[in-house]
């Protein structure tokens, strides 16, 4: 092997790398565990790039010297581990760079400062480097100098790094016998704390919305089914679903007959989510729901009986098995605005089709012909018939208008989870809940009322956990619509007529 053949040869003068490294200072490592970890120490320090190589021969037990193979405990282990991360450090690549940089994050080791310096000195890559500059002012807090002290833990304030307070506490503490070096340490704590306070609520703003967004994506449906036209839709879950499985089978169709453009499948995706549930929804609204209008309990008992028939159709077609949704390439990873804060697109594309959708809804409520007759039908349904506005086409065309907004959620949902039969169950209440909070026939405060539960919902998650926080959603909402049955807006409409 390589690394045998490199190690006998700098013991009997045979060859290529031997001449790299020096033969005394790999002699060293097969001493004692001390005797090994300084001459790590030393070979990181030398910078040389042919060291790598040989501690990995060293870590992986594959390193002899003079017959004998050098054993290495763990704690030799994890020194070898961080040397060759500094080793890294000069690689032309920035990526490898950048993986050395944040497994060096939690060294102490002083033997390595010489060499994070240099390579501080000589990277262009800004990320990088203010990474590499908090490692080096870590390491520099182990130095003997107080000047290096000092200015490392003044460095290290300015971090976003929430492990940097695992460096600064023990320096905060009165074990600590330089007071200057204790009081620039709490400074500094005060100040990463702060940012890091910082940090977290702007992940908890982007949650709130994030989760908002689902919630009104759910909710938007029901607020023309139930808060326009006063139909209690148990199915609108299921609807949901279709259009999560409408979504799952046009991303199978594009892997299995167009995989080049694999990352386009979404935008046929859309529009089928729309239009499957739609249809269905229409056939609902024509075969039993037209039948029940003004008489709710009716018409909640053959909805869910309908929401049962549906999940048991999909287990028979897709099996009882969830199934997995890809999302396109431009939905992978995610967005790093601050230290811990990452922002995943799949989130953020989901929060900007919700807004779409609603910008959409509005232009069709409010300046289209239908939206005139479906505002009409709802607030005044005999007078619009008089005037010779097709009431029961109307309704159709509703329904299916809602049913298919359930779809378009269903399409967004498959992006950030599994797609199952029982997916539908998991927001109707909370769509519900929206629509009520909301108040019935009014579309904006839907939109309030499903932002404002999910910035609840997360901010209460970070206080107490999600089953206490859904549990103290629900008792507010049960005390807010005593105290206020129409909701955060009224509007007079075929529900409240009735």
């Amino acid at each position: 092997m390589l690394t045998r053949a490199f190690a006998l040869a700098l013991l009997l003068a045979s060859s290529g790398v031997a001449h790299a490294l020096d033969p005394a200072l790999v002699a060293k490592l097969a001493g004692d565990n001390d005797q090994k970890i300084a001459a790590i120490g030393e070979l990181v320090a030398t910078g040389d790039p042919d060291a790598l190589p040989l501690l990995k021969s060293m870590a992986d037990g594959e390193l002899k010297v003079d017959g004998q193979e050098v054993v290495v405990n763990n704690r030799v282990r994890r020194e070898i581990e961080s040397a060759m991360a500094a080793l890294k450090l000069v690689s032309p690549q920035a990526d490898v760079r950048a993986a050395a940089v944040r497994e060096l994050a939690g060294s102490t080791d002083e033997s390595m400062i010489p060499l994070v310096k240099k390579a501080l000195a000589r990277e262009t890559d800004p990320g990088i480097r203010e990474a590499l500059e908090m490692v080096a002012a870590a390491l520099d807090l182990k130095s003997s100098d107080r000047a290096a002290r000092l200015a490392a833990v003044k460095r290290l304030a300015t971090s976003s790094n929430p492990s940097t307070k695992t460096l600064l506490l023990p320096l905060a503490d009165k074990s600590e016998a330089d007071e200057d070096v204790r009081r620039e340490a709490l400074a500094s704590l005060k100040a990463v704390d702060a940012r890091l306070s910082r940090a977290q609520f702007v992940g908890l703003i982007f949650s709130g919305v994030s989760l908002g967004s689902i919630l009104l994506l759910a909710a938007l449906g029901l607020a023309i089914t139930y808060g326009l036209m006063g139909v209690i839709n148990m199915a609108h879950g299921e609807l949901i679903m279709i259009g999560a499985y409408a979504t799952y089978v046009v991303q199978n169709l594009f892997r299995g007959y167009w995989p080049a453009g694999f990352d386009w499948y979404l935008a046929a995706a859309v529009p089928t989510a729309f239009i499957a549930s739609a249809l269905v929804g229409m056939a609902l609204e024509r075969s039993v729901i037209r039948w029940l209008y003004g008489r709710p309990l009716e018409t909640l008992l053959a909805t869910w009986g309908i929401s049962l028939i549906l999940i048991q159709a999909v287990r028979t077609l897709f099996g009882a098995q969830n199934v997995q949704v890809e999302n396109p390439a431009f939905m992978s990873g995610g967005l790093e605005i601050l230290t811990g804060v990452v922002l995943p697109w799949s989130r953020v594309v989901i929060i900007g089709f919700a807004a779409v959708v609603l910008a959409a809804m509005g232009l069709l409520l409010g300046r289209t012909r239908l939206g005139l007759f479906v505002r009409g039908v709802t607030q005044n349904r005999a007078m619009a018939a008089c005037v010779g506005v097709p009431t029961a086409r109307v309704d159709t065309w509703a329904f299916g208008l809602g049913s298919g907004l359930a779809g378009l959620a269903g399409c967004a949902l498959s992006q950030i989870g599994n797609v199952g039969p029982e997916l539908g169950q998991s927001y109707i209440v909370d769509s519900f809940m929206v629509v009520v909070l909301g108040g019935v026939g009014q579309l904006a405060g839907t939109v309030y009322a499903a932002l404002g539960l999910g910035f609840a919902n997360k901010l209460l998650e970070s206080w107490s956990g999600a089953v206490l926080a859904k549990i103290a959603v629900l008792v507010f909402i049960i005390v807010f619509i005593q105290k206020r049955p129409q909701g955060l807006f009224a509007l007079r409409g075929r529900a409240v007529e009735s």
